[in-house]
């Protein structure tokens, strides 16, 4: 019989070496160090070979308890192999079925339909959010209190839209699983979210709008001293006033100086159409600046960390709040409030100004959305928006820059 004296000091040689213990059990030494616990036995007139484990992970009075488990089962004419290989088989089942692996289907066949900022919030909010809790579990057998647990743990931290599109989200693959026959019903649809969640406190995006404090906001981002491609980024981004998911995933290839153009492609876009940012004279110096160091790559705005990505999301509110701008005093979804308030004031039509913030204002009466609608009206108002900023930077007089209408 074995110790654990006698497994522990057990050396290797250069073959395989079996150190028996009894009623079939024996420790495996391989050339490499590894410890291998076996159980010889015979079924049907048949002599089988059982693998019990691997030393230290399985210590010597745990693979004496699973001989003997073994042992039970031939006693009632069982084939303990066979039912370890059934074992096996239900968990690769279980791991092919399970709402992780159904996620990730449903994911990679939906994702080429989504805007790049989108596809990457949500795997990371699956991957956080959601996976971790439920995403072991077969999805046939998940219900709605399950899914509840997944919108309770995420409401619990405060993040109640976050809450709502997961819970969306994973109607969708509990969806996506009945359409292939892996279940049979959609959960989601058993939790009412609006009798779930507290109603959220809608506020808009933080933004400095009068032209005094946008003054300031300016000047200090002309002193910013973090990364050079960040403070590119906050440079650009009040003069074009696009989504921080469209300016942080801007291609070089988009861009057209001579047209003086940036045309974002549909699948960046939210309403999923072609957008078109003219462009002035200063948002052009400010490419051209950044075009020297970047301009080889991809992406205008590059992840510092490299790897072929863009600029992080975090990367301007981080900025930002680091020019001592709080949370609720400006974020890189700010500039485009900024811009609409002020452009506003400064009596633009509205409809010029909500084409170039690309909110689309579809009806049944203009069913199609023509990208380049009022292009020459767009291009004035981005080149006079650009000269109206260069002048409160400067602390120049604010002055209206065109008369209504």
């Amino acid at each position: 019989m074995l110790t654990d004296t006698a497994v522990r000091t057990a050396k290797p040689a250069v073959k395989p070496r079996k150190l028996a213990d009894e009623k079939g059990l024996f420790l495996l030494v391989m050339p490499t160090g590894g410890k291998w616990w076996r159980l010889k036995y015979r079924f049907a007139g048949k002599e089988k070979l059982l693998a019990l484990g691997v030393y230290p992970d399985v210590t010597l009075k745990d693979a004496r308890e699973r001989r003997e488990d073994a042992r039970k089962l031939l006693a009632n004419g069982t084939d303990p192999g066979e039912v370890k290989q059934a074992a096996k088989n239900r968990r690769r089942e279980v791991a092919a079925n399970s709402f992780e692996a159904i996620g990730r289907e449903w994911y990679a066949k939906t994702a080429p339909t989504m805007a790049e900022s989108t596809k990457e919030k949500l795997l990371r909010r699956l991957e956080v959010d959601v996976y971790p809790v439920i995403g072991s579990r077969p999805i046939s057998e998940l219900a709605a209190p399950d899914l509840l647990a997944v919108i309770r743990r995420i409401e619990s931290r405060g993040a109640l839209d976050i809450a709502k599109r997961m819970h969306n989200a994973c109607g969708r693959i509990f969806r996506y699983a009945v359409g292939h026959g892996l279940c049979t019903r959609d959960p989601s649809r058993d939790l009412e979210i609006k009798d779930i969640l507290p109603p959220a406190d809608v506020r808009h995006h933080a933004s400095v709008k009068d032209p005094q404090a946008i003054g300031e906001l300016l000047r200090a981002i002309e002193g910013f001293t973090g990364a050079y491609t960040t403070r590119c980024a906050l440079r650009l981004a009040p003069l074009v006033f696009v989504r921080p998911g469209e300016l942080r995933h801007a291609e070089w290839k988009e861009f057209d100086f001579d047209k003086a153009e940036w045309r974002i492609p549909a699948d960046k876009m939210k309403m999923k159409e072609q957008h078109i940012v003219p462009l002035s004279a200063q948002a052009i110096a400010v490419l051209r600046e950044i075009e020297a160091l970047t301009g080889h790559g991809r992406y205008v705005f590059p992840s510092e960390r490299g790897g072929g990505r863009p600029m992080s999301e975090n990367t301007v509110n981080g900025a930002l709040r680091r020019l001592g701008y709080t949370t609720d005093e400006m974020t890189g979804h700010g500039f485009r409030s900024m811009a609409s308030t002020m452009l506003h004031e400064l009596q633009y039509p509205h409809a010029v100004i909500e084409r170039q913030l690309a909110h689309g204002e579809r009806n049944k009466v203009s069913a199609s959305y023509n990208f380049a609608e009022y292009l020459p009206e767009r291009r004035k108002l981005m080149q006079e928006w650009a000269d109206y900023l260069d002048k409160i930077k400067v602390g120049a007089e604010v002055i209206r820059l065109r008369q209504a209408a």
